[in-house]
């Protein structure tokens, strides 16, 4: 089922929501379609076009917004799909400081790596290897990581995820699906 960008009443990114949710939202006049996905919805009675992007009428507090969860696929777009050691394409998680030895599962410790890298480097430290990062890890920062780590992305929601960071976050990620 296709998903939709939820805004704020100040364009404030909130959230992804199924399809259907969206249209409950836009039905019960709660919230007004700003992008159409092109896709039509049918009822016995009447045809709605299907929302990309909602923006809801009334301004919503949200009270706290914690740090980004680390996801798979947030780590991925992060690291734009590559090894953090050779640069080749990323099929696994690594732990920099492997978690046998203390290390954490934080965005600070966890990187990208190719499976050959990830076998050889095993629950080593880097200096015992003579490894150098190609970047240091850290968490990714701005709301549009919180709305591309779900992994749900639309063309049509970029122009209101760009003022949030969504740049760099969405060129990381077309990397990875090129």
């Amino acid at each position: 089922m296709p998903h939709v960008l939820v805004l704020n009443a100040s364009y404030e990114p909130l959230g992804v929501v199924p399809l259907r949710r969206a249209l409950v939202l836009v039905l019960e006049n709660k919230a007004q379609c700003l992008e159409e996905s092109g896709a039509f919805m049918h009822s016995a009675t009447c045809t709605i076009p299907a929302p990309s992007v909602v923006r809801l009428k009334r301004f919503v507090r949200v009270p706290y917004r914690g740090p980004v969860p680390l996801t798979r696929r947030a780590l991925f777009a992060r690291d734009g799909g590559r090894c953090m050691y050779c640069g080749g394409v990323a099929t696994s998680v690594d732990h920099v400081i492997p978690k046998s030895r203390g290390g954490q599962h934080a965005w600070e410790n966890v990187v990208a790596s190719c499976r050959r890298c990830n076998h050889v480097k095993a629950d080593r430290h880097l200096l015992e290897l003579g490894w150098r990062l190609r970047h240091k890890p850290a968490p990714p920062t701005g709301l549009a990581w919180r709305i591309i780590g779900t992994g749900h992305r639309d063309p049509r929601w970029l122009p209101y995820l760009q003022p949030f960071g969504a740049d760099d976050a969405m060129a990381r990620i077309d990397g990875i699906s090129a």
